[in-house]
């Protein structure tokens, strides 16, 4: 972790943060399914508007938004947010598009234009990247080809609006390198990848990470934790992997336990662990 990037080698994403923030507004182009508030992990103690002073206090420059973590998504609170973001100093890395199925038949076109109005919303945020779901469906030929045309249609759409389009090895779809790479080489470029290191089950991952994450542009460094703590031999694993595939670009901090009562502890222990890991084999090469 030696190249030095802007605004640091760390992000947090809000679903690090689900009890501090407490609702959720689980936005859904299925008309059958509501996005009023719902409080599945507490009233919260804090507002979205909040956290990026939080970030800055913490030496963190860069967040990524779950698009259900919005409060809003008129004009006014968007411009209001990114206020509170470049008054911070923080970096939006990413937003996070929580819903949709470009691999979906019969709604895979209903999804994708759905997806597609999130562009103007990371823009206005000032979004570096949106991040997509490439598929829940079982990845057979033509579930993958499906995807991969309604992907290609998304990137166009956000040609020039100054957000890259990135997808993740997540879902049924993208269940290993196979065909995580199949449907990247069928973008030529057009769509990113955001590698996570939770989403694939041990011990097959670390294979399966080493491989795609030299494609990688962004990463979910999602910690697991035993009844003692992180699971360093997991983590450990997982990061060398990374290594190994000559990732170097951002960690973003994951952290999906109760462990720590306080959400902050979890996501500050997984960026310790990081950067004593990579100091360890900076130590090793002399």
């Amino acid at each position: 972790m030696t190249e030095i990037l802007e605004n640091g080698r760390f992000a947090v994403s809000t679903w690090s943060l689900h009890r501090l923030l407490g609702a959720t507004y689980p936005y859904s182009p299925d008309p059958d399914k509501s996005a009023e508030r719902k409080e599945p992990y507490g009233k919260g103690s804090a507002a979205l508007l909040e956290v990026p002073a939080q970030l800055c206090d913490r030496g963190i420059g860069r967040l990524e938004i779950c698009s259900f973590h919005l409060p809003e998504l008129d004009r006014g609170y968007l411009a209001e947010l990114r206020l509170a973001l470049d008054t911070a100093g923080i970096m939006l890395q990413t937003l996070l598009v929580e819903d949709g199925d470009p691999s979906h038949q019969p709604n895979a076109e209903r999804d994708t234009h759905w997806i597609a109005g999130w562009v103007e919303i990371a823009a206005a945020l000032g979004a570096r990247n949106m991040r997509v779901i490439a598929g829940k469906q079982q990845p057979t030929e033509e579930n993958l080809a499906r995807s991969a045309g309604h992907l290609s249609w998304l990137a166009d759409r956000a040609e020039g609006s100054g957000v890259r389009v990135v997808t993740e090895n997540w879902f049924d779809l993208l269940p290993s390198p196979k065909e995580t790479n199949w449907l990247l080489d069928r973008m030529d470029g057009k769509i990113g990848l955001n590698g996570d290191l939770g989403n694939w089950a041990a011990p097959e991952k670390y294979a399966g990470l080493a491989d795609i994450m030299s494609r990688a542009e962004i990463c979910h460094a999602k910690a697991n934790y035993t009844a003692s703590g992180i699971d360093a031999d997991d983590y450990r694993k997982s990061l060398e992997a990374c290594r190994q595939a000559g990732y170097g670009g951002p960690y973003t901090l994951i952290y999906d336990s109760h462990f720590f009562a306080d959400e902050w502890d979890g996501i500050l222990l997984q960026k310790a662990f990081i950067e004593e890991f990579y100091q360890e084999k900076q130590r090793a090469a002399g």
